[in-house]
């Protein structure tokens, strides 16, 4: 599946990606909406983030079509909206298990793992992996980047 160009300038996969998530809030959005927060009360009260910065961060997630709204009315009360994970928001699934993973493994607090991810029909635990066109795993050790052909010829 390809999404339209984004008006960004930038070339870097990454660097486009950080637009958008490069700040604490808006992942730590993201992450409370994978566990069914929807409303504005709910992601304050669960995150204790100042009102104007939820507010940008919720705008900037939407305008970038990673959360969308959608209007709902609590019974007497006034219309209000909710923010609703898309397809683009839902795809960032395994963004937020590698952060997981590295924050359990190199910035531990003895707590153990806030998330684990599971399989839905089992509940067994899953994990991120490297897998080829053929679906042989390979260790993290053994891949390596190569540059892409949307990045920027070096000199």
């Amino acid at each position: 599946m390809t999404s339209t160009p984004t008006p960004s300038g930038e070339r870097c996969s990454i660097a486009r990606s950080l637009e958008v998530l490069g700040q604490k809030w808006s992942m730590l959005i993201v992450r409370e909406a994978f566990w069914g927060r929807t409303r504005f009360a709910e992601f304050r009260a669960r995150l204790g983030v100042a009102p104007d910065v939820l507010t940008d961060r919720l705008g900037r997630l939407v305008d970038a079509g990673i959360l969308e709204r959608r209007p709902y009315r609590a019974d007497g009360e006034r219309e209000r909206e909710e923010y609703v994970l898309t397809d683009a928001g839902t795809a960032l699934l395994p963004v937020l298990a590698a952060m997981n993973a590295w924050g359990d493994e190199f910035r531990p607090t003895g707590f153990g793992s806030a998330a684990v991810y599971t399989d839905r029909a089992s509940g067994s635990p899953v994990r991120l992996a490297f897998l080829d066109a053929d679906g042989v795993e390979h260790d993290a050790a053994d891949v390596t980047v190569v540059r892409g052909p949307g990045a920027a010829s070096v000199a």
